[in-house]
């Protein structure tokens, strides 16, 4: 079965992933890595330590900066959501 999803282009989830994949890139990836095994080895390690230290992304906006920012990838939260 098939679902498609459609999630605005310029939202916050896509942010966090952005910055995430810098990380790795900067902290992980910034050398040669010599086999596609070592590469997973490596990636899991950075992985295992990422979440073990509990790495947060620092917003610097706060909710109603980025509901005004983001008006148009996102509909007004309802009662109950906000």
């Amino acid at each position: 079965r098939l679902e498609f999803h459609y999630t605005p282009k310029h939202a916050s989830w896509l942010n966090m992933v952005e910055i995430e994949i810098g990380v790795l890139r900067s902290q992980c990836l910034d050398r040669r890595i010599e086999s596609h095994q070592r590469l997973i080895v490596e990636v899991a390690a950075w992985e295992h330590q990422r979440n073990a230290s509990g790495a947060r992304i620092n917003w610097m906006f706060s909710t109603e900066q980025a509901r005004l920012k983001l008006a148009k990838a996102y509909p007004k939260p309802t009662a109950k959501e906000s």
